[in-house]
């Protein structure tokens, strides 16, 4: 079954996993702005990461056959240094008008503070002036519950973005409802250790429905498998729910929520015709 993994750090992958998705049947990507590992000295640091994801990351998943898309931000991790932050988030309009950037990404709370929350609405008001998608990060662990809640007020709070135009990610069972009740796309994160297995996500299907819901794997320096949208699709199987169902979150609803943007466009290798509407 082709697929597609809507939330993945490729630029923390080798070359061997772009391969190994190509085999398991992943036909596009969405790599989403994040942390470095280690916090950026200056804001030129994300205008080099930023040529990296449009242009150099891009060739290099084509190279295997999957398509690369992107998000641009500053990530909530780095948010504490408002100053910086602010640097970076006025040069992201320099790089949205190129290939593959779907909007702005991933965006959101880590530790709930004041500083973060600050950025987080200085990007939301960067999307809305440029009507842009939004790829929202919801804290960890303990900090999940809250920060999600503060997320949504700030969003509910702006009234310019269409709550369809947004993808809350890293939702679990205590924050899944709360996304969707309030009209905006999830992402379940399919982490080994942390986040959601695959087992709970399919769970979670069975009792949400597939509506506005993606799976993905986030791949990145931690311990993470970027085959995880594949193990999904196993569990989904075992269950006994219909290719049909499978198939509309991995590969269907991640196309209708790209395709809100107006500069996406895809079409599958062997495909007649574009998959965008």
């Amino acid at each position: 079954m082709r697929y597609i993994d809507p939330h993945i750090h490729m630029v923390s992958r080798t070359t061997d996993d772009y391969k190994r998705m190509a085999l398991a049947g992943c036909v596009l990507v969405s790599e989403p702005a994040f942390w470095a590992g280690f916090d950026r000295s200056g804001a030129e640091g994300f205008r080099d990461y930023f040529r990296q994801l449009t242009t150099f990351e891009r060739n290099r998943s084509l190279a295997y056959g999957i398509e690369h898309q992107c998000w641009l931000c500053i990530n909530a991790k780095e948010a504490e240094n408002v100053a910086l932050a602010r640097e970076v988030i006025a040069m992201i309009p320099e790089f949205l008008a190129g290939p593959g950037v779907l909007g702005i990404g991933e965006i959101g709370l880590n530790k709930n503070t004041r500083n973060e929350a600050t950025v987080f609405l200085e990007h939301l008001e960067l999307a809305a002036r440029l009507l842009e998608l939004v790829l929202v990060h919801t804290p960890h662990l303990a900090d999940k519950y809250q920060g999600t809640r503060m997320i949504l007020d700030m969003l509910r709070d702006e009234p310019r973005i269409d709550p369809e135009r947004v993808c809350i990610d890293h939702v679990e069972e205590h924050t899944i409802r709360l996304a969707l009740e309030a009209g905006h796309w999830v992402g379940m994160t399919l982490y080994p250790i942390t986040k959601c297995t695959p087992s709970r996500a399919a769970d979670m299907v069975e009792t949400y429905g597939a509506e506005r819901v993606m799976v993905n794997s986030a791949g990145d320096w931690g311990h993470s498998d970027p085959l995880a949208v594949p193990e999904f699709i196993f569990e989904m199987r075992a269950r006994g729910h219909d290719e049909a169902l499978i198939r509309r979150v991995v590969y269907e609803n991640p196309l209708a929520f790209f395709s809100q943007c107006p500069r996406f466009q895809f079409t599958p290798r062997g495909d007649a015709v574009a998959a965008t509407p």
